[in-house]
């Protein structure tokens, strides 16, 4: 056999199974993973149903749109301040805000506005609970008697307590409270199919927020002193109970407490009479025992002293008179016992009057001492009287002490309920001066005017969305039926689909007669994509071009006997020794394709017996080429193909051609595909790129694994690269036919 092709080329098959290892890929078509070429082919194949489901959504989107009732949004702003102005310092009953729950504070104020107590409120302060224009603003109806037919709203009340929920329902769904980041502006939107509805709610909401905002302070107020005028009644009770405990304590103890009560309070002892009185004779017993101290100094110094020494009776003025008379008295009587003697009488006259004066001098000296004697005597006794009071007085402060504990106690209670009752009366007044001073944190910015374009519908956004609806549709149209189609339509799709490696591409032909033409034309498309076969064939196996060739596909028609024939004639031509078998036993057409003889005998006849190959074997005048026929139809092939003398044909073929090629059934159904799978070096698949699916496919090979068939490749038949989709203009025929027009060169 002539491997003069072979050359020595890098390895593209396994040198154990025949199988090429290395799928070919081409990754200039991938970017970020992503294989563009496939997606763009998917679009290409599926552009009708894109364009279809996109002129759909968009067509849905247009009626829509213009079936859809406008709808008015309006807008009123009000500004939430954290905390409002002050008229009275520290006259607030509600506690500031702090700043790090500034954003708690502002959400709760939008749930506020979203509560449905409020939207009850400006639903009573409207009057559109009864309201048939509120309902057809939201493109509902007003509830009416047949309504009731839910328990819930059962009995008298029934129909105004479900027009209430659901005009709330309503309200409370089509409002929408928005706040910006950084802002205490808060939006209150109302969008219905009135513009002035939609104003006059937006409005109507901002009002009752404001006004309920400010209800909640007057209220929280009202219910402050509310609260302090029972706690002030009662602390004024439980002050004059305790004033009460407190005096008829003391008139029951004897205490009576004085003015100045409320210096005694500050040092927890209380001030009576009889504590005041044993001040006062306390401090007379000190003043008497310096008296009596002092008085009796005197008299210890007088008392032995001379009467004239003592310096009292010297000061006395009687002393001091009686003296001087004395001294007089004295002179005299020296002048007249100077002139007389003694017996005379004026010198006894004198005498006895210096001796009366000197009488009188001793008498009064003793008089003024014993009055100092007197003094001390009566320092003394004063000074026992008033310590005998002390001491009475002191036992009776000890017994009012005693008594006075339980008086601290009444008198402690009666000062903390007077605390409190001050307390409570400072901070009454207080909230009645602010009463009238209302302050609100809360005030509008910006009233709701009447809307003059509608909110919705959005054409030009209800476009966007149909479109970018439309090409999401597509988007999965085209995915679910790209990834539940198994149809062979591109050579990536053999490799990817099937694992095994594609040797031919067959481009598409306009008629049969081009594949006629294809042996002749040399260097037409189709003949240059079949010599690229048979060159592929060469390097198929590790040993070359293999001996025996069996060709087939999964289904009838996809080409395999016309890519048989021209495969056995281009090897013929390159000067192999080829003999093409008809191997199709049931449904043999070589004999009317090539040889135009129906009576021409073939491997029935050898394989039964009745004729050697001589006797079938036709050879082609002035060429390699020979042919064997399938005739006569055998009545069970099967039973031909599994006997021993395929063995013996097949051996006896080897060694007469080079190669030899079989032309076998379609692998479904039939098991002789199978029979002579197991006869051959290798297997080509026949793949129809226009009906080629992968399930038949798949379940092809799977039977010819089963019995280890080799097989070598696919080849893919009209291949049309516009409806395979992908980057596959390097297939373009315009390569091919490069030798039929001179300037293309």
């Amino acid at each position: 056999m002539n491997n003069s092709f072979q050359g020595n080329l890098p390895a593209l098959v396994s040198a154990e199974d025949g199988y090429r290892t290395q799928p070919y890929s081409d990754q200039d078509n991938n970017a970020f993973g992503i294989d563009i070429a496939t997606i763009l082919g998917a679009l290409r194949r599926n552009l009708v149903w894109i364009v279809a489901l996109m002129a759909l959504a968009l067509g849905a989107g247009i009626v829509i749109t213009l079936l859809i009732t406008p709808r008015y949004v309006a807008t009123a702003t009000v500004l939430v301040e954290q905390e409002a102005d002050q008229i009275i310092e520290g006259a607030d009953t509600q506690p500031a805000v702090a700043y790090q729950d500034t954003e708690r504070f502002l959400q709760t104020q939008l749930d506020i506005i979203r509560s449905r107590s409020l939207a009850e409120q400006v639903l009573e302060g409207e009057s559109l609970i009864d309201d048939p224009n509120y309902y057809a603003a939201f493109n509902s109806e007003m509830p009416v008697e047949a309504d009731l037919d839910n328990v819930l709203y059962a009995g008298a009340d029934g129909l105004e307590r479900l027009r209430r929920t659901v005009a709330t329902d309503l309200l409370i769904e089509n409002m929408s409270v928005t706040l910006p980041l950084d802002s205490r502006l808060v939006s209150i939107g109302m969008e219905t199919t009135s513009p002035a509805m939609s104003a006059r709610i937006a409005n109507a909401v901002a009002r009752n927020y404001i006004e309920s905002n400010l209800s909640r302070k007057f209220e929280s107020s009202a219910y402050a002193r509310e609260f302090l005028a029972q706690q002030l009644e009662e602390a004024r009770n439980a002050l004059a109970d305790s004033e009460r405990n407190l005096n008829t304590y003391s008139r029951a103890a004897g205490l009576i407490r004085t003015s100045s009560q409320g210096d005694a309070s500050t040092t927890g002892a209380p001030l009576s009479v009889t504590n005041s009185t044993l001040v006062q004779i306390n401090e007379a017993a000190n003043e008497a025992v310096a008296t009596r101290i002092a008085a009796e100094e005197e008299w210890q110094s007088i008392a032995n002293a001379p009467l004239l020494t003592i310096p009292q009776v010297l000061a006395s003025s009687a002393i001091q008179n009686l003296l001087r008379l004395r001294s007089q008295a004295e002179a005299e009587l020296a002048e007249e016992r100077a002139r007389h003697l003694d017996q005379h009488p004026t010198v006894q006259a004198l005498e006895a009057q210096v001796q009366r004066y000197t009488e009188q001098i001793n008498d009064v000296a003793k008089s003024i001492r014993e009055a100092v004697q007197r003094q001390y005597q009566s320092a003394l006794d004063r000074e026992k009287s008033m310590r005998e009071q002390v001491n009475q007085l002191r036992q009776e402060a000890l017994s009012e002490q005693d008594q006075g504990v339980q008086y601290n106690v009444l008198l402690r209670v009666a000062e903390t309920n007077r605390s409190n009752y001050d307390a409570l009366l400072q901070r009454y007044n207080e909230l009645n001066a602010t009463a009238g001073a209302a302050s609100n944190n809360v005030s509008l910015v910006d009233a709701a005017e009447l809307p003059t374009d509608p909110s919705s519908p959005n054409l030009p956004l209800n476009i966007l969305v149909s479109l970018i609806a439309g090409m999401c549709l597509a988007g999965g149209f085209v995915f679910l039926r790209e990834h539940f189609d198994d149809v062979i339509r591109s050579p990536d799709d053999v490799e990817r689909k099937l694992g095994i490696p594609l040797l031919g591409l067959i481009p598409r032909a306009e008629d049969d007669d081009a594949f006629a033409d294809a042996k002749e034309d040399q260097k037409s498309a189709i003949s240059e994509a079949y010599h690229s076969l048979v060159t592929n064939l060469f390097y198929a196996t590790s040993k070359g071009l293999p001996e025996v060739l069996m060709v087939t596909s999964s289904q009838a028609s996809e080409g395999k006997t016309t890519t048989s024939s021209i495969i056995a004639t281009y090897l013929a031509r390159l000067g192999h020794n080829v003999v093409l078998i008809d191997g199709d036993l049931r449904r043999p057409t070589l004999h009317k394709r090539l040889l135009n003889n129906s009576d021409q005998p073939g491997i029935t006849e050898v394989l039964s017996g009745r004729a050697s190959l001589d006797d079938v074997v036709v050879s082609e005048e002035g060429s390699n080429l020979s042919y064997i026929t399938a005739l006569p139809i055998p009545p069970d092939p099967s039973l031909l193909l599994g006997s021993p003398a395929l063995d013996t044909m097949i051996s006896e073929l080897r060694e007469r051609f080079d190669v030899v090629i079989v032309d076998c059934p379609p692998i479904l159904g039939l098991s002789d595909s199978v029979a002579w799978s197991t006869k051959v070096d290798g297997t080509l698949l026949v793949v129809d790129a226009t009906k080629g699916h992968r399930g038949a496919i798949k379940a092809g090979q799977r039977r010819m694994q089963l019995v280890g068939a080799p097989m070598l490749g696919a080849v893919l038949t009209k291949f049309n690269p516009d409806a395979a989709g992908g980057n596959y203009s390097y297939y373009g025929y315009e390569y091919y036919a490069y030798g039929d027009d001179e300037k293309d060169r």
